[in-house]
């Protein structure tokens, strides 16, 4: 069912073929190897120059990605796509017309839409980016 205060609506003549909404499990295991991550590499660069409390880059990592993670969840967690007979619509008004679309490809769990004009745009936090892709192929009959 469309909600109008999550999605952009399709136009009243297209048929909703699928929705693509980020997954929260996704979400939040990206956010966890992002600041493991940073944090080894934070915490490598501080032991590097030399200072004397290098796990503070851990911690600090952590910290930070855990707090900008929890603050923008809401926000991530209700983007949804869209994909129609015709065209894949996005959050804040977003719309790609199928024909216009060059390639899909799969960045870590998004899939990204690439235009022919070189617009990109990015369907984020996907539980299966490949089965996503494959449906946006399939649909604009690549």
């Amino acid at each position: 069912m469309f909600d109008p205060t999550k999605e952009t609506p399709p136009e009243a003549d297209e048929r909703a073929v699928a929705r693509f909404r980020a997954d929260r499990g996704t979400y939040i295991k990206a956010h966890l190897l992002l600041a493991l991550v940073g944090g080894a590499v934070a915490t490598a660069v501080l032991a590097a120059i030399g200072n004397p409390h290098p796990w503070v880059g851990i911690v600090a990592a952590v910290l930070g990605v855990g707090v900008r993670g929890a603050y923008l969840m809401s926000e991530e967690l209700s983007a949804v796509w869209t994909l129609t007979d015709r065209a894949l619509v996005g959050p804040d008004g977003r719309r790609v017309l199928l024909e216009n679309v060059e390639k899909v490809r799969k960045l870590g769990s998004a899939a990204q839409v690439i235009t022919r004009t070189g617009d990109k745009h990015l369907i984020k936090f996907l539980a299966d980016p490949d089965a996503v892709r494959a449906q946006i192929d399939g649909a604009r009959g690549a």
